[in-house]
């Protein structure tokens, strides 16, 4: 039985499973991670007629699919996709969701729903998703109305990759998905109070910051994922080549600053080395001629303070 019909002309009707595709395909998806279910079987059954274009990757568990969207997100600096179905199939993506969020990754998260009609009368595989999943995404649909998915999955994925990236949770209910229209995928975005265009510091700002390294007998750069998301791992090292001070990171931040750089702490925390903690207070002397003067004293396997070379 056919539950999505074949896409048809840009000026025909077609399902509202295929302009969630067709707006994949936009967006430059060509890799998908989806697990089905009886509601999302309209999305999948559109997915086959876009497999030329997109390849469906079937993981074994919904949680599997959605981190690996993150990993391919990681990877590639392109948002991540994953789908699963309603119920208990969308409860299986909220760790990865979570994860995303913490963790700073694009990732659009798409889920089937129970039609809009029985939306709160315990249907059957009806959960409310978008309030489980409320406070771990950084936006979040319920689609009610097939004319808006265009218009949201542009908006997905518009959040979902500008200023501090995150996940997008895109709720589908199973009528609007065979609900046929006519779709307009230039529609503009509907994002009022939404500015992630960075504002760049006052230069005071940045005065304050110097004179605060300036002053500073023991500086250490604690450097975090922002430094890879903003890509700026090539400025850190030029402020440390600069500057000579001393750089540990966080989880978040391995591969920001070259672990084999003499300044190079590894990372911090109780998953980190040994001597991180310790390095956190040491000491750097003034530049000379040869640069700034300091490492640990002690082996990188031995906890302790590290100390300025005398």
């Amino acid at each position: 039985m056919a539950t999505a019909s074949r896409p048809a002309s840009s000026t025909g009707f077609v399902s509202g499973a295929d302009v969630v595709v067709e707006s994949l395909v936009r967006h430059g998806v060509d890799v998908i991670f989806a697990y089905p279910g009886g509601a999302s079987m309209p999305l999948h059954q559109a997915l086959t007629h876009a497999k030329d274009r997109i390849r469906t990757i079937l993981p074994r568990h919904e949680q599997g699919g959605a981190f690996a969207a993150q990993g391919y997100a990681r990877t590639t600096g392109k948002p991540g996709v994953c789908m699963a179905t309603s119920g208990p199939g969308a409860l299986n993506l909220v760790t990865a969701i979570a994860d995303a969020k913490m963790d700073s990754v694009p990732l659009i998260a798409l889920t089937g729903q129970v039609g809009t009609s029985v939306i709160g009368t315990d249907a059957f595989q009806e959960t409310p998703i978008v309030e489980v999943c409320r406070g771990i995404t950084k936006h979040h649909y319920l689609v009610t109305d097939a004319a808006d998915i265009a218009r949201v999955m542009k908006e997905a994925f518009y959040i979902a990759t500008t200023g501090r990236p995150g996940p997008v949770l895109v709720d589908l209910p199973k009528n609007i998905q065979v609900a046929q229209l006519v779709p307009d995928y230039d529609v503009p975005m509907n994002l009022p109070g939404y500015r992630p265009e960075p504002r760049p510091p006052h230069p005071e700002q940045i005065a304050q910051v110097a004179a605060a390294i300036k002053r500073a007998k023991r500086p250490v750069i604690y450097a975090g994922g922002g430094v890879i998301t903003g890509n700026a791992s090539d400025e850190l090292r030029e402020l440390v080549r600069k500057t000579g001070i001393p750089v540990t990171t966080t989880l978040m931040g391995l591969g920001a600053f070259p672990g084999t750089d003499p300044l190079s702490l590894d990372m911090l925390g109780m998953h980190g080395s040994v001597y991180a903690p310790g390095c956190s207070s040491a000491s750097l002397r003034a530049p000379g001629p040869a640069g700034p003067s300091w490492r640990c004293k002690r082996p990188l396997s031995s906890p302790g303070r590290c100390r300025p070379r005398r």
